[in-house]
């Protein structure tokens, strides 16, 4: 299927890695050109020259934490007016006791699960009003549908942006201009990994049997690879999908028995 988007450009959030890079393959595989947002200038550039030499797109990288309060306007700089934008944290949560946690904790998560994505859209929609295209599509996690214990700071943060999303999608939609969430569960990627191992070592087990835990636990008896995610993102991003808007698409494997 031809997604209709050759010659558009899309902002990515965590475009160096992970879900955020498996999205930026798949968008300039349809001839779409790359803005790659993340913290660290040698991953970009490494993702850049990888995405440039499969499909030819212009890729331009700026290294910024979406987890700081100043980033956005760093970003924005750079990439005014993306027809797509892809927010993607970047920041790999972590299990932690909301007994103990301080309130700067709390302002950390809800600075990058909330207000970092939050002030990149209000921002950006408006334009994509104006030009009558826009395709915004947010990467949270499927544990929003079923918060998990010790998650209460990270999944709160995430709840609340799918609240805040659900509420402007309505005034956008007229406007061909669509926001839809992609919530991912078990996906093969290096943070996945890293959970797991830090499970691990907390659980007093080895990694290997946790990845057998999780997979156990998965219907589908495996992870994803990353580009299934990727591909899912850039069909949200199509000039086809602009009648559907504001809905939270788990990609789980089927361990969210829940029918809503």
């Amino acid at each position: 299927m031809d997604l209709g988007l050759s010659g558009r450009r899309a902002l990515i959030c965590g475009g160096s890695k992970g879900l955020g890079f498996a999205a930026a393959q798949a968008l300039a595989r349809e001839g779409v050109d790359l803005v790659l947002v993340s913290r660290t200038a040698e991953a970009l550039e490494q993702a850049a020259r990888q995405i440039v030499d499969e499909t030819g797109v212009k890729v331009t990288t700026v290294a910024a934490d979406l987890s700081l309060a100043d980033a956005p306007a760093t970003v924005l700089a750079a990439c005014p007016d993306p027809d797509i934008l892809v927010c993607n944290p970047g920041v790999r949560q972590t299990p932690d006791d909301f007994r103990t946690m301080s309130r700067a904790d709390w302002d950390f998560w809800m600075e990058a699960h909330y207000f970092g994505p939050l002030e990149l859209i209000r921002a950006i929609v408006p334009g994509m009003c104006e030009r009558k295209f826009g395709r915004v599509v947010n990467i949270s996690v499927s544990n929003i549908k079923f918060p998990q214990v010790n998650f209460a700071h990270s999944h709160s943060a995430r709840v609340g942006l799918a609240g805040a999303i659900a509420s402007m999608v309505r005034e956008l939609v007229p406007h061909n201009v669509v926001i839809n969430s992609v919530l991912p569960g078990f996906i093969d990627t290096d943070a996945l990994r890293t959970n797991l191992h830090a499970h691990a070592k907390r659980g007093n087990t080895t990694y290997e049997a946790i990845v057998a835990d999780r997979i156990k636990m998965t219907p589908a008896n495996r992870f994803a690879a990353p580009s299934e995610c990727g591909d899912l993102i850039a069909y949200l991003c199509s000039a086809q999908i602009g009648f559907m808007t504001g809905q939270n698409i788990v990609i789980d494997g089927g361990v969210y028995q829940g029918l809503f």
